[in-house]
């Protein structure tokens, strides 16, 4: 019988990118926004879900994406990750662009959702959430922990970095890891929001900084290049690393031969 089946599309897997980071930036910022700081009971207890649910909603909005999509687009949703990848020579350079324009309008159209949302929210909730910066992420007075720039730079490209190893690590082909590779991806998202939303409210992601840096105001949008630029140096760095270090290059024909007999 002959197999039907082929390959997706680039249109197809662009529009696999676009709803994976659509539903990475509208799942997680709408936490963020609608959930975090929701308020109190009559009993004084919190009902909002605070850094722990909004670190889990990046994480398990990724995570949801991988399994959903990624046998399609390869499941990236994020620039910082389409760089790695392309660096660790995983993923073909001329296919790059692409890939950034449909994770952008991906990220853009979940924004925007949130905003058409708080449209019909309570008086002055989407003023209040645009006045606050609508979950941008920013250094210096814009930064949760009151961290300054060298702060944001150095945990944009390290954990950027640290997310791009994981990811190459966990998708090797030679490492049988790959049907649990959307759990320890996902759960390492969580992990880097712990630890970095006290200091730039964690992009590791520049499709995200943009998308709310777009509602974010002015500050917001004049501090986005850091969150443009050094995830992006963060994968590169990754990618060429992992390269150098992990992945296993072909022998040479003598000693290939020599190797089979």
């Amino acid at each position: 019988m002959a197999d039907t089946t082929s390959a997706p599309g680039t249109a197809t897997k662009l529009i696999a990118e676009a709803l994976g980071t659509f539903l990475l930036v509208f799942g997680s910022i709408g936490t963020a926004l609608f959930a975090a700081n929701f308020g109190a009971s009559e009993n004084g207890t919190s009902l909002g879900v605070g850094f722990l649910g909004v670190s889990l909603a990046f994480g398990l909005t990724l995570m949801a994406g991988i399994y959903t999509w990624g046998p399609i687009s390869g499941g990236h949703f994020n620039p910082a990750v389409t760089f790695g990848l392309a660096a660790a020579g995983r993923f073909a350079w001329k296919d790059v662009p692409g890939y950034l324009i449909a994770q952008v309008i991906g990220g853009a159209v979940g924004t925007t959702l949130i905003v058409l949302i708080g449209l019909f929210g309570p008086d002055g909730w989407l003023s209040a959430a645009q006045d606050g910066g609508f979950a941008s992420n920013g250094y210096g007075p814009a930064s949760p922990g009151g961290f300054g720039i060298g702060a944001a730079i150095v945990a944009e490209i390290l954990l950027t970095g640290i997310f791009l190893l994981v990811i190459l690590g966990v998708t090797h082909p030679q490492r049988n890891a790959e049907k649990f590779a959307g759990l320890v991806i996902g759960f390492t998202l969580t992990m880097i929001h712990l630890v970095s939303i006290p200091i730039d409210n964690t992009s590791v992601n520049p499709a995200r900084s943009i998308a709310t840096a777009i509602y974010g105001g002015g500050e917001a949008l004049a501090q986005l290049w850091v969150f443009i630029v050094f995830p992006l140096v963060g994968g590169l760095l990754a990618g060429f690393a992992h390269r150098a270090l992990f992945e296993r290059k072909p022998l040479p024909p003598v000693q290939a031969e020599a190797r089979v007999s």
